[in-house]
């Protein structure tokens, strides 16, 4: 794996190794305003310091550091491609483990809002993915990151749910959305809503089949934690308490779950 110096700067990221302070573990929210929701938990839950290290573009950091450990809060905004960039440059400076926070649409009638779906593997239906992989290679979740969530999900006494999730480029046709302007979904999404619900995937979401396609790949450990922010089966509306609950129990989980990480 390449790795920058200590004090070269991340193109993009735009903070160093150095700055790290050799941490190896990194949370993913997608929004920049979310970056402080998490190290705030993660203080919360384990004290220590937490810092704003950079914010360029969609790409915020905070580090928080308790105890001799450190933890990298980094945004990675929406999609494949932006997700792929922090992965690569927090790569570059010595992270090994990666766990999105997310957010994500149900599609499974079971699930109910609030509740957190932890990733097993992706349905690739990105494009980033496919200049790392052919689209053969399974998008799957390192088994330890898998079992961490589940351990901080039951100690969060959050529900939780493990499976299959399919991850789009689009929010619009490749999730099978007709409320776009043109409200057109191209011959190749009609339809898939429905079958992805037959062949038992739980959720849509737009960045997991590249960060675990790329975390697999590289020999590096990828996981995602997404809360329920609406149910595309019973009720599509996403609403201000929704995404409090959906973000708030995924960043609860993801928080818990690096007590069994870090030991």
């Amino acid at each position: 794996m390449v790795q920058v110096t200590n004090d070269a700067k991340g193109y993009h990221l735009d903070f160093t190794r150095r700055d790290i302070e050799g941490t190896k573990i990194a949370l993913l929210p997608g929004d920049p305003f979310r970056v402080p929701e998490v190290a705030t938990a993660i203080q919360e839950i384990y004290g220590g310091v937490v810092k704003e290290l950079a914010w360029n573009r969609e790409f915020r950091t905070f580090l928080c550091s308790f105890d001799t450990i450190s933890i990298v809060v980094t945004s990675t905004g929406i999609g494949g491609p932006s997700a792929s960039i922090a992965i690569e440059e927090l790569a570059m400076v010595g992270i090994d483990t990666f766990i999105r926070v997310g957010t994500t649409g149900a599609i499974q009638e079971h699930i109910a809002i609030g509740d957190v779906i932890i990733t097993a593997g992706s349905v690739r239906l990105d494009g980033a993915s496919t200049h790392y992989a052919p689209i053969e290679y399974p998008a799957v979740a390192h088994y330890e990151i898998v079992n961490a969530l589940i351990a901080g999900a039951e100690a969060a006494a959050i529900t939780y749910h493990v499976g299959v999730t399919a991850s789009s480029d689009t929010f619009y046709p490749g999730q099978e959305r007709y409320d776009s302007f043109s409200h057109y979904v191209s011959a190749k999404f009609r339809g898939s809503l429905n079958e992805w619900r037959i062949l038992h995937v739980l959720n849509f979401e737009m960045e997991s089949s590249t960060l675990l396609t790329l975390t697999a790949s590289m020999g590096l450990r990828g996981g995602c934690v997404s809360g329920v922010l609406c149910n595309r089966v019973s009720d599509e509306r996403i609403t201000e308490d929704t995404v409090r609950a959906g973000e708030g129990n995924a960043i609860a989980v993801a928080v818990a779950s690096l007590r069994n990480l870090l030991d």
